[in-house]
């Protein structure tokens, strides 16, 4: 999961709802610099376990680089309200709760999509229901053509088998319990997550919907490729990715940028998070896409 460097709202960002015709999502909304030239918006949709404060990091460099960016929390998801039935997550639903948001923010000029590992292939499900016309561009950043790796599927299947048995708090604990376990450090790992995130991690844990994560690791495990669809899609394309990735082998990643005619750019330094993990060089990655997007190259 990403992690943030801090909390704290810069005071260019408002904590608000997204009002929508499909409801109301929890969103960071954060406006362009007055200073830099206006670049249009970017839609940043988070992964599974994850929410809109995933790419926290991100949002400094990309509004000073005259972007206005929302990230959102999906049905379900942390502080967006979602049904305790897990066939209101159905891939098709989540896609359709993209679109309307996208709908909620046209108007504003050029809209850039951004889907982080689950989040992409929420946000290539909505391309390819509602065609190219909404957005301006669609960055896929580590989220790969199909299912997640087997080691992946492992950890993801868990969560499947226990959580319809347990409440949030005892399958947070059990998990917290089981990666302490499993570090080669466990002193480190106890000690490597400040008090403050921890808070935060577990506050975001509980109240998400559990019959959320339940179908979207489903569909992690069972998702099809779909990339020969996408690529018929006349839209612009970046796959981004960590140097490392957990979910998806990296090398499959260049495979499908390749089978997209995308553009690719491997972030050093970086694994599954390189929102959170190296952000000025990922919004700097992003912006020169955006740009180009922009231009038509």
């Amino acid at each position: 999961m990403s992690r943030p460097s801090a909390l704290d709202l810069p005071e260019n960002v408002s904590a608000r709802r997204l009002e929508t015709s499909r409801g109301s999502f929890a969103v960071l909304d954060a406006a362009p610099a007055p200073h830099a030239p206006p670049g249009g918006t970017a839609l940043l949709v988070p992964g599974f376990t994850g929410s809109k404060e995933d790419f926290l990091d991100l949002l400094p460099p990309l509004t000073d680089g005259g972007f206005r960016v929302v990230a959102v929390d999906g049905r379900g998801q942390y502080e967006s309200d979602g049904p305790r039935e897990e066939s209101a997550y159905a891939q098709a639903e989540l896609a359709a709760d993209l679109i309307a948001q996208s709908t909620a923010l046209a108007g504003g000029g050029p809209l850039h999509l951004l889907g982080h590992s689950l989040g992409g292939h929420i946000a290539r499900a909505a391309v390819l229901a509602a065609g190219p016309s909404a957005w301006t561009s669609l960055t896929l950043m580590s989220s790969g053509a199909a299912e997640v790796a087997p080691a992946q599927q492992v950890r993801t299947q868990l969560l499947v088998d226990y959580l319809p048995t347990m409440d949030m708090e005892t399958a947070w604990q059990t998990m917290r319990a089981m990666d302490a376990e499993n570090a080669p450090d466990p002193v480190d790992a106890a000690e490597g997550t400040p008090a403050w995130l921890e808070e935060f991690l577990h506050r975001r844990w509980v109240s998400t919907v559990p019959e959320q994560l339940i179908a979207t690791a489903k569909q992690l495990m069972t998702e099809p490729d779909r990339v020969a669809e996408l690529a018929t899609v006349a839209l612009p394309k970046l796959v981004l990715s960590g140097e490392v990735d957990y979910a998806w082998p990296v090398s499959s990643l260049d495979a499908m940028a390749e089978r997209l005619d995308a553009e690719r750019v491997v972030i050093k330094g970086a694994e599954h998070s390189p929102n959170a993990e190296r952000p000025e060089q990922t919004a700097a990655a992003l912006m020169a896409f955006w740009s180009r997007s922009l231009l038509g190259e």
